[in-house]
């Protein structure tokens, strides 16, 4: 395969961008134009030529546009642009002619869109809505939220069928207003994608990106779908924000290029196989949220032009921007300098009129008119931020905050007195061209509370935002759809007089992805697995009218999930001066079960630590010897991996005392449903694990009492 050597060439920065709000409208002559619509609610379409932006035409909208999209005769060219912004569809031609004004009966903002023939698919959070000349045809409320939609071609698969891609991890296939089957994904699906732009050889393979950063290509049947390859995240990149096909390798076959909400973006070759292959990857400094293959700033190179969150435009171009000349090899192209040029002179005209506004009229505000709201996106999935300047962190709940290789942020800590509720108090200080943070942090499952962001941007006057985060008495479980019946499982019954809705509260209150409100339907069930452990959790509720109480039974294979459900609900149930009638059903072999899950872990744990507390007696060895042929292979194998050893377990900070924990409260878990108080037993169960061995554990286990 040809080797990808790629470069940056920015074109133009629009305002803050939504994800998918911009596109390439298709060919007409040798380049394409760029669509680009921003939050600011200023659609753009513009070319390049000489190495200059020429604007085909500018429009305000006055409103945020949230999604961008083509469209066209089916089968035909998608030249025409659809924005959605607020509850209303506009159209434009390539021209700049608004076309359609369509107002819906949306009672809130689009969230996403998409445009097959006179068909018009707009989704809010939770509703789907589907206009044919529009004319309002099917709806239907979604039992969780929607993060993208797109239809099948109508031209090859001959029938109308939308696909919802929807935060609880499925795909959701629909005909008409019907749910046709769901399609499970391993992570929250947030943009989708028809294969090769066209959905394939029979138009009905979707590829999807997930919040967690996996990619996958589902080819969609009449009556089951059938999962083709699946793209995992080993590198932990961010999650995937937008997507496209285009062979930019020139072999042929259609390329796969993501978006990442990290400012990744890959491109990925098919090998003989049909499997992807990483083949380039670029690092911007903000979110990702539009990309698309084309021919741009030259003919005959092609390009990816993505935007960013920022509003950023720019192309990854396959044409050369340095020339060489003379000995030196090195001289820079005549249109790049005179872009350069008139680049700075206009900065320099840029800086001087702020300089002279701002000396006019800050004298004048007062204090509270300072105020200038600033844009920023911030997300958590494990926890991502993207901020300016400096951000300040305040939780009153034990958290990790765990190192980023991507940051180059310097944190600093102050000192807490969790008496007064405060946990963590730290402060990340960027430089100065920093536009975006990332952090993960690591709590304790059973402790929950609020963590508190400030983000203070590079703005005069200065100014703050805060923003939330709940954790959760549960934060390391999942929604999953895939579930073991076979498992050892302890269960805990709730009822009393509480309606479905507060039934659903206590549940969204505990667990991490669970939808807003509840599903409709008289029975409600969820499934959830821990991130960090494996094991599960089984959450089902109901509501009988008679005799009028709700009853909630929880299931899982880990007594302390269990007990951490037991003191979160009855707490709730108290504040709210609700009775809870509790009855409980433990398994013994649940303990043995759950040991088994933590043993490869702690094994591996305290191996690390051993190899560790070696290194440096090991290499003053190796200074006074010089040759360590003598040694065994172990210790050889511990000096040569001396580095990568030391940085894994600064990783991972505190995580053998976090598996010590989870062991220790498993211990009086497994008492305390059965009314023993055994803290006293503590210390000797520490000095134990200091002495690890699982079969005298677990012996400690079962005789202990």
């Amino acid at each position: 395969m040809m080797e990808l050597n790629l470069t940056r060439v920015d074109y133009l920065q629009a305002g803050t961008t939504s994800p998918r709000t911009m596109c390439l409208l298709p060919i007409s002559g040798k380049l394409q134009r760029v669509a680009v619509a921003d939050n600011d609610g200023l659609l753009q379409v513009f070319s390049i030529k000489k190495g200059e932006v020429q604007n085909v035409f500018k429009t305000t909208l006055h409103q945020k546009v949230t999604r961008l999209c083509l469209g066209g005769q089916p089968g035909a060219q998608r030249d025409r642009i659809f924005l959605s912004v607020g509850s209303e569809v506009k159209g434009f031609s390539r021209k700049g002619k608004n076309f359609l004004s369509f107002t819906t009966n949306m009672t809130e903002p689009i969230q996403s869109m998409y445009v097959e023939g006179p068909d018009l698919f707009a989704c809010g959070k939770f509703v789907y809505n589907h206009y044919r000349d529009c004319k309002d045809t099917n709806y239907m409320l979604c039992g969780d939220k929607i993060n993208d939609v797109l239809c099948l071609p109508t031209h090859m698969v001959q029938e109308v069928t939308p696909v919802l891609a929807c935060q609880d991890r499925v795909l959701r296939i629909l005909q008409e207003s019907e749910l046709l089957y769901e399609v499970e994904v391993p992570g929250p699906p947030m943009c989708l994608h028809l294969s090769d732009n066209s959905g394939g050889e029979n138009g009905n393979e979707v590829l999807y990106g997930t919040s967690d950063g996996r990619v996958g290509l589902v080819q969609i049947g009449k009556l089951a779908p059938l999962h083709k390859w699946e793209l995992p995240n080993e590198k932990r990149s961010g999650g995937v924000l937008c997507m496209d096909n285009y062979d930019i390798t020139s072999d042929g076959v259609q390329d796969l290029i993501l978006g990442r909400d990290d400012g990744q973006v890959e491109i990925y070759s098919f090998d003989e196989a049909d499997e992807p292959v990483l083949r380039f990857s670029h690092t911007c400094s903000e979110s990702v949220n539009s990309v698309q293959g084309g021919v741009v700033s030259t003919a005959g190179y092609d390009e990816i032009v993505c935007s960013t969150y920022a509003g950023w435009v720019y192309g990854l171009t396959s044409e050369q921007q340095m020339k060489q000349m003379g000995p030196t090899e090195v001289a820079v192209d005549a249109v790049a300098v005179a872009k350069i040029t008139n680049l700075k002179t206009e900065l320099d005209s840029l800086q001087q009129k702020v300089t002279t506004e701002r000396e006019s009229t800050s004298s004048q505000l007062s204090l509270a008119q300072q105020y200038l709201p600033f844009p920023c996106s911030t997300s958590m999935t494990s926890n991502s931020n993207r901020a300016n300047t400096f951000c300040g962190f305040q939780s009153d709940v034990p958290v990790d905050l765990l190192d980023v290789e991507k940051n180059s942020a310097v944190i600093s800590y102050s000192a807490c007195k969790p008496e007064e509720g405060n946990f963590l108090l730290a402060t990340y200080r960027c430089q100065a061209s920093t536009t975006r943070l990332e952090l993960k942090i690591r709590s304790i499952e059973g402790q929950y509370g609020t963590l508190q962001v400030y983000i203070t941007p590079r703005l005069q006057p200065k100014t703050c935002q805060l923003r939330c985060y709940p954790i959760k008495p549960l934060s390391l479980h999942q929604r999953t759809h895939v579930f073991d019946e076979n498992r050892p499982m302890n269960t805990l019954k709730l009822s009393g007089q509480f309606s479905l809705a507060e039934m659903h509260a206590w549940v969204n209150f505990s667990l991490p992805e669970v939808p807003e409100r509840p599903p409709a339907g008289d029975i409600t069930s969820f499934q959830f697995v821990s991130t960090f452990l494996g094991t599960q959790l089984d959450c089902t509720y109901r509501f009988v009218f008679s005799p009028g109480k709700g009853r909630l039974c929880l299931g899982s294979d880990n007594i302390s999930t269990i007990a951490i459900l037991k003191d979160v609900l009855s707490k709730e149930a108290t504040n709210k001066k609700i009775r809870l009638d509790i009855s409980y059903d433990i398994k013994e072999e649940s303990i043995p079960h759950t040991l088994n899950l933590l043993h490869p872990r702690l094994e591996y744990q305290l191996l690390l630590a051993k190899k560790v507390q070696l290194i440096d007696a090991l290499k003053e060895l190796q200074v006074s010897e010089g040759d360590l042929s003598f040694m065994s292979p172990e210790y050889q194998q511990i000096v040569e991996n001396a580095d990568s050893l030391q940085a894994e377990f600064k990783r991972q900070p505190c995580h053998l005392e976090r598996l010590y924990g989870m062991i220790t409260d498993l211990f009086i878990d497994k008492f305390k449903f059965k009314g023993q108080n055994v803290r006293s037993k503590v210390p000797a169960l520490m000095e134990l694990l200091d002495h690890y061995d699982y079969n005298t554990l677990a012996q400690f286990f079962e005789n202990a009492s």
